[in-house]
């Protein structure tokens, strides 16, 4: 008898990553042999038990979708906005159900993944994996040593301390600086809001790397599929490097 959390079945079907199924499962939008269950360490029966997400029966997947994307400035990536923006996720030209592997905000730009395999999604997503991401940065002004330092160190934001895990100059431009910026925290807009704090806005933010995933020669709006072979490598590795099963 395979019993499972409840989350993590959600995350292997597909609905979502295991963090944004706890979420779903507490909105009491989730069934499991007709009874609303709002509890995501509720364990079912992978074979017995029938789970359902809003109406539709959930099956396990044996063939998972893994794709890489160039989200240009100006879409948000969501899979909805109440406020009508463009969706980063409607520039795939895939059928069925892919989410978005974390977040790149409405202004910044650069690699996102999606995919249907929460399990790969948790692995990302999840802090205690410090898995990297690696950005281009254009910080308005130039930074001192000071600020690089800080920025290592940590920087106090809204009561959370924001560091960085690498800094690397690129070049200067007329009045401002480019560096190369890599971090382990999924934080949103981490980077802009030290940078604010030490008074030098972010102008432009590329998102380039994602542990061992990279942009690559992808033009804005442009996707690529990823090879499973590749992720499973790249899962093996991480969850090794962490200490931690991959599945």
């Amino acid at each position: 008898m395979p019993l499972e959390r409840l989350s993590k079945f959600l995350a292997q079907t597909g609905v979502a990553s295991r963090r944004k199924s706890d979420d779903i499962i507490r909105s009491g939008r989730v069934k499991v042999n007709g009874r609303v269950i709002v509890d995501p360490f509720h364990h079912v029966d992978t074979e017995r038990d029938s789970v359902t997400f809003g109406g539709k029966k959930l099956t396990l997947s044996t063939h998972h979708r893994y794709v890489a994307l160039y989200k240009p400035i100006g879409y948000i990536s969501d899979l909805a906005d109440p406020k009508g923006r463009p969706i980063a996720r409607h520039l795939i030209k895939l059928p069925g159900h892919l989410f978005p592997v974390g977040r790149l905000d409405y202004n910044s730009e650069g690699l996102m993944l999606f995919t249907d395999d929460g399990e790969f999604a948790n692995l990302l997503m999840h802090p205690r994996y410090e898995v990297e991401k690696e950005y281009l940065v254009k910080f308005s002004g130039r930074l001192t040593e000071d600020h690089l330092r800080r920025m290592m160190a940590g920087v106090p934001v809204e009561g959370r301390c924001y560091r960085a895990k690498h800094i690397a100059f690129v070049r200067y431009t007329t009045a401002n600086a480019w560096y190369r910026i890599t971090v382990t925290e999924g934080r949103y807009r981490m980077i802009r809001k030290m940078a604010e704090a030490l008074s030098h806005p972010v102008l432009k933010l590329k998102r380039v790397r994602i542990d061992g995933i990279v942009i690559g020669q992808l033009k804005p709006g442009e996707y690529v599929h990823i090879d499973p072979s590749k992720v499973r490598q790249h899962l093996g590795r991480v969850s090794q490097h962490n200490g931690a099963p991959a599945s």
